[in-house]
C-alpha cells in the first residue's frame, strides 16, 4: 500500500485544484448562500470530473476510489457549493447513466431521515438507508442549516416521493454508504487544509507587541496540534481510498477510521482557527465563516457513533 500519490493523481488532482482556485474563490461560495451560483458546475463537467469513478464502458474515466479521494480533498478545500462530491463519488458509479457521468443531471445524496445537502436545487436525491437506495424526484422542503450555501432540504414523501427502487441488493446498499463517508471524510480534510492556510496566513500578518501573534508560543500550540491531527486524518483517508477501491475485507473498518479522525480533525481544525483569529473569527464578512460552518454540517453528517461502535467491534472492546 502506497500513500503517495503517482504522477497521474497528482496531474488531475493539481488541474482540479487549479480550476477551482480560478473558479470557486470565497466570494462564490459566499454568493451560494443567497441562491444558486452559475458557472462551477459546468467547467467541472467539462474537464470530465464527474464520470472519474465510472468505467469507461459506460463512459466515464474509469478510476478508482484511489483515484478519486485526492479530487474530494480539493472540491472540500474549496467548498464547493454544489453536490459535486455526491454525484461523482456515489451516484455516477452507482447509476452509470449518461446524463448523470456527463454531468447534465445533479444528484444530492443523504440517509433517510436526515437533511438532504444540495437537496433544494438537485435533479435527483439518493436516499440511502440500511437495506435500500431510493431515487426521489420529488417532494423536498427546504430547511435551514448551519451553513446556508448547502441549500438543504428534507424529503417529505409528497409530489412525487420515492420515485423508484435503485437498489436493495446489501452489497451495493453498503458500497454506497461506505462511498458516501469517504467522500465526507475527504472534503472534511481538504476544508480543514483551507481553515489551517488561513490561519497560518492570518497570524503571520496580524501583529501586535510589534511582532507577529504567530510567534507567540500558544498560537504556535494551536496550530500545531491542529496541523497533526490532519496529518493522521490524511493517511486514514487515503488508505479508506485505497482499500474501498481492492475491495478488501478491512474495508469498511478503514472508512470508519477515516470518517471518525476527518471529522474529529476538522471540527479541531475550525475551533483553533476561530480562536486564533480572535474578534474577527466570529465575523460573517470574514471568509473563515464559510469554511469552518461547512465542516461543521459535514461533521454533523458523518454518523460517528455508528463508526466508533464498528471499531470497537473490529478491535473487540
Amino acid at each position: 500500500m502506497r500513500f503517495s500519490l503517482t504522477s497521474d493523481q497528482t496531474g488531475l488532482r493539481d488541474a482540479v485544484r487549479d480550476l477551482l482556485a480560478d473558479v470557486c474563490p470565497p466570494a462564490v461560495v459566499r454568493a451560494a448562500w443567497s441562491g444558486p451560483t452559475p458557472g462551477v458546475w459546468g467547467r467541472l463537467a467539462e474537464l470530465g470530473l464527474f464520470g472519474a469513478a465510472v468505467p469507461e464502458a459506460a463512459g466515464g474515466l474509469g478510476l478508482s476510489e484511489t483515484d478519486v479521494v485526492p479530487l474530494l480533498m480539493e472540491t472540500g478545500y474549496a467548498a464547493v457549493p454544489h453536490p459535486v462530491a455526491e454525484t461523482m463519488a456515489v451516484a455516477a458509479p452507482l447509476l452509470e447513466r449518461a446524463d448523470v457521468t456527463a454531468g447534465t443531471v445533479r444528484v444530492a445524496v443523504a440517509r433517510s431521515g436526515a437533511p438532504v445537502p444540495y437537496g433544494r436545487d438537485a435533479d435527483l436525491v439518493l436516499v440511502l438507508d440500511d437495506a435500500s437506495v431510493r431515487a426521489v424526484t420529488g417532494g423536498r422542503t427546504a430547511v435551514d442549516t448551519v451553513d446556508g450555501s448547502l441549500a438543504a432540504a428534507r424529503v417529505d414523501g409528497t409530489g412525487g416521493g420515492y420515485a423508484a427502487l435503485v437498489s436493495d441488493d446489501p452489497r451495493i446498499v453498503r458500497l454506497a454508504a461506505a462511498r458516501l463517508d469517504l467522500a465526507n471524510a475527504a472534503q472534511l480534510v481538504g476544508l480543514g487544509r483551507r481553515m489551517l492556510d488561513l490561519t497560518t496566513a492570518y497570524v503571520g500578518a496580524r501583529q501586535q507587541f510589534g511582532v507577529p501573534v504567530g510567534s507567540f508560543q500558544a498560537i504556535k500550540h494551536h496550530l500545531a496540534d491542529a496541523l497533526l491531527r490532519l496529518e493522521f486524518a490524511t493517511p486514514a483517508v487515503l488508505a479508506a481510498g485505497w482499500e474501498l477501491a481492492e475491495r478488501t475485507d478491512d474495508s469498511a473498518r478503514a472508512v470508519s477510521l477515516a470518517a471518525v479522525l476527518a471529522a474529529e480533525a476538522a471540527t479541531a481544525v475550525a475551533r483553533a482557527a476561530i480562536q486564533c483569529h480572535g474578534a474577527i473569527g466570529y465575523t460573517v464578512e470574514y471568509d473563515l465563516h464559510l469554511y469552518a460552518k461547512r465542516a461543521w454540517a459535514l461533521a454533523a453528517a458523518v454518523p460517528v457513533d455508528a463508526h466508533l461502535a464498528h471499531l470497537a467491534d473490529a478491535l473487540e472492546i
